[in-house]
C-alpha cells in the first residue's frame, strides 16, 4: 500500500451503543480506521471488544450513533438506503463466519446471485461465476448446493461469491471460526493471493492468533477503542 493511496473506506470518530434493558453499552467509541486499496488488515481483540461491530458500521451495514464513514471520498452518513446498498453491492464484498450460502441454490448460483442483483446479464453471470469458482479450487462443484460441501468449499464459495461484482474490499467476520487448522491455512492462503493477485483489499474480524499472524497491518481493540494500529 502506498502511504499517499486514497482510502477505499475511511472512519473518523466513529461511536455506536446498544440498548441493554435500561442500560446503555458502548460498542465502538470514538473509532477512526482507513483501508487502502491492497491493505490486508486484522482487527484483533477479544469476543465484545466491538469487531464485528466496526465491520457493520465499515460496510455500511449499519449507521453509528456518531462519526462518520466515507468510501471512496463518499460520506456514506448523507446517503439513502438505496445508495448505499449500491455502495455494498458494487464495490463491497462480505464473508460470513457461517457462510450464508442460499441452501436451496447450487454453487454456481450462490456466487451468481449478486451479480444478478447487479443486473449482468445471465450468459455473463454463468462464465463469471464458474471463473470464480475455478479460481478458488471448485471447478468440480459447480452444480453442488452447500449441503453437500465440506466447511472449507462452502467458504471458498462464500469467497467467490464475495468477489463477483469485482469490489474494492472484501470485509471477513471470523472467517476461519468453523474451520479445522489446516482448513484454515488453505483458505487464508486464498485470500492472500487474491489480495495480491487481484489488489482487492481484506479487513478481518478476528481473534485468531493464525489470521493475525498473516495479516500485514493490526489493529487491536478494547471495549470499543482503538488500542494500536500498526504494521504487523
Amino acid at each position: 500500500m502506498s502511504a499517499n493511496a486514497t482510502p477505499i473506506v475511511e472512519a473518523s470518530k466513529l461511536s455506536r451503543s446498544y440498548r441493554l434493558g435500561e442500560a446503555v453499552v458502548p460498542a465502538v467509541q470514538d473509532v477512526s480506521l482507513a483501508i487502502a486499496p491492497g491493505d490486508f488488515v486484522a482487527l484483533r481483540g477479544p469476543s465484545g471488544s466491538g469487531k464485528t461491530t466496526l465491520l457493520n458500521l465499515l460496510g455500511l451495514l449499519d449507521r453509528p450513533d456518531a462519526g462518520t464513514v466515507r468510501v471512496e471520498g463518499r460520506d456514506g452518513e448523507a446517503l439513502s438506503e438505496e445508495a448505499r446498498s449500491d455502495l455494498r453491492r458494487d464495490r463491497f464484498g462480505f464473508v460470513f463466519q457461517t457462510f450464508n450460502l442460499i441452501p436451496v441454490l447450487s454453487a454456481e448460483e450462490n456466487v451468481s446471485y449478486p451479480m444478478a442483483l447487479a443486473g449482468v446479464p445471465a450468459a455473463e453471470r454463468r462464465a463469471r461465476a464458474r471463473e470464480l469458482l475455478s479460481s478458488v479450487g471448485l471447478s468440480a462443484k459447480f452444480g453442488v448446493r452447500p449441503d453437500l460441501l465440506s466447511g472449507g468449499q462452502r467458504q471458498r464459495v462464500a469467497i467467490a461469491r464475495a468477489l463477483a461484482n469485482g469490489p474494492a474490499v472484501v470485509f471477513a467476520d471470523e472467517p476461519t471460526a468453523n474451520l479445522d487448522s489446516h482448513t484454515a491455512e488453505e483458505i487464508l492462503d486464498l485470500m492472500r493471493g487474491i489480495n495480491t493477485s487481484r489488489g482487492v483489499a481484506f479487513l478481518f474480524a478476528t481473534h485468531d492468533a493464525l489470521v493475525v499472524s498473516r495479516a500485514r497491518r493490526v489493529v487491536t481493540l478494547h471495549d470499543g477503542a482503538v488500542q494500536s494500529d500498526a504494521a504487523a
